[in-house]
């Protein structure tokens, strides 16, 4: 499953708002933010998102790693 970037962006816009909306009720200032903070935060959550699954995600480099790799697939398949 891909998520897109503008449902990204929109998301954290609607928390944005909420957010906003909630202390606005309580008379607290309202968050001021704007287009490119938003899209740096953005940015640095896909950039963290990446870097997880990298880490998390078994990546074989060697030849016997990538054969264990084809090993496991194969008993994977078998069943």
């Amino acid at each position: 499953m891909q998520i897109s970037k503008g449902t990204i962006v929109r998301t954290i816009m609607l928390i944005i708002v909420l957010v906003n909306m909630i202390l606005q009720h309580f008379g607290i200032d309202v968050i001021k933010v704007d287009e490119s903070e938003v899209l740096s935060l953005v940015e640095t959550v896909i950039n963290l998102a990446v870097i997880i699954v990298a880490f998390w995600k078994n990546n074989s480099f060697t030849d016997k790693a990538i054969k264990a790799d084809e090993f496991l697939k194969n008993l994977k398949e078998e069943k």
